[in-house]
């Protein structure tokens, strides 16, 4: 069976995104559903992980989430490229740690297509690059769940985002950091153009989870 590319129009509620989700991975364990990548936008809110801090949460200015994917307080909504996958990793090497690699190598590749150089740091998940102040900012960000070997949740890109939404937290507990976008980059802020080059850059993902080779660099300067 193959994998359902499946691109979202609109905006998409969360609690109809989680659902979603969950109905494709029970689909596949019970083998009567493809794999599927799942590219979606979201209206604004906050998701918190099963690491979240209540005191991360530093105002409630859209609606807040329990979810029960890894890692803590983010913000999801316009102009962020969230992208949902639900895929067997029991048929992909049962490497939970290589499928978090993998899609780190994935979006720094797909970053590095559009012209913007991005890394994985030691200790904080998710990708990196230097934001107009120059210091390093998140603009990438992965939370995952397995269940019986199926991957539930993803990551989120960037694109042009409201940043000052993120203010309501302190995303991904990393208090010293900040976030930036394509956008507050200076740079073309289309969602099509960033879903082309991760459309580009699938194969090779897919290659990692099962091979665990890796182009992309894990360290930034």
């Amino acid at each position: 069976m193959g994998i359902d590319w499946q691109v979202e129009p609109g905006l998409l509620g969360y609690e109809t995104g989680l659902a979603g989700m969950e109905a494709r991975a029970e689909a596949i364990i019970a083998g009567t559903a493809r794999e599927r990548i799942w590219l979606v936008e979201h209206p604004p809110l906050y998701t918190a992980g099963t690491s979240a801090q209540a005191d991360d949460l530093l105002a409630p200015r859209f609606p807040v989430h329990v979810t029960g994917r890894g890692g803590q307080y983010t913000y999801h909504g316009p102009g962020q490229r969230v992208v949902y996958l639900n895929l067997d990793l029991g048929k992909r090497g049962k490497d939970v740690r290589r499928f978090v690699q993998a899609l780190e190598d994935w979006m720094i590749a797909a970053l590095a297509d559009l012209g913007v150089p991005a890394w994985t740091a030691a200790g904080r998940i998710g990708v990196w690059t230097r934001g107009p102040d120059g210091g390093e900012a998140k603009i990438g960000a992965i939370g995952v769940r397995v269940r019986k070997w199926v991957t539930l949740h993803g990551l989120s890109i960037n694109v042009a985002p409201d940043l000052s939404h993120y203010d309501g937290i302190v995303p991904c507990g990393l208090r010293a950091f900040g976030v930036t976008s394509l956008a507050d980059l200076g740079l073309p802020a289309e969602m099509a153009t960033l879903d082309a080059a991760l459309a580009g850059r699938a194969p090779a993902m897919l290659s990692s989870i099962e091979t665990g080779t890796s182009a992309a660099m894990h360290s930034g300067t």
